[in-house]
């Protein structure tokens, strides 16, 4: 069943349209991982993106916030078998379905390495609203000490999300103070 040029193990698609659309799917960069960091920039986060994961060959984090060592992952419910929103493929079924198990596991061993260096993993799933998955990162951000994220933490995020922008730092901000300072 399997194609000429196919890897092996891997079942031939149905046919051509869904082999093209399989191979078009992107593993960085998709259209919510890129409003979490819109968002995330606009309210004054810094972050890296797509780092590997050290110690783990071939597996990256979608944003890492590495002082606080934090690893934010966006997962498509396809391919990360969203409790929510996953559906098995008919076609081929029991090898999709080895596919998302091993996926899941992967994901925990991620997240269990990622724990035993003493990092945060923070999986967010794409059907999540931007500002749900942004209060997420914040609020994961926070129990680590970013001093952004305090302060965001305190306030009512609904209005700078909305508007896309941090709050003013306040009077008594430690960078405020520095610069009374001199």
């Amino acid at each position: 069943m399997e194609t000429k040029g196919s890897r092996s193990g891997v079942p031939a698609p149905r046919d051509a349209n869904v082999r093209k659309v399989m191979t078009a799917q992107r593993n960085r960069d998709t259209a919510p991982e890129l409003a979490l960091r819109r968002a995330l920039h606009a309210l004054g986060f810094r972050y890296r993106v797509d780092l590997p994961i050290p110690g783990m060959p071939r597996r990256r984090a979608d944003v890492t916030f590495t002082r606080w060592r934090t690893a934010v992952f966006v997962q498509g419910c396809f391919w990360h078998a969203c409790p929510t929103h996953q559906h098995a493929p008919k076609h081929n079924s029991e090898w999709w379905r080895m596919k998302f198990d091993t996926n899941v596991r992967r994901d925990e061993e991620t997240d269990a390495h990622l724990a035993l260096l003493g990092w945060l993993p923070l999986r967010i799933w794409e059907h999540e609203s931007v500002d749900g998955a942004v209060r997420r990162v914040i609020a994961a951000l926070a129990t680590r000490g970013h001093p952004l994220a305090l302060r965001l933490d305190a306030h009512n995020l609904a209005p700078w999300l909305q508007a896309g922008t941090a709050p003013p730092r306040s009077a008594a901000s430690p960078r405020s103070e520095r610069r009374n300072s001199r």
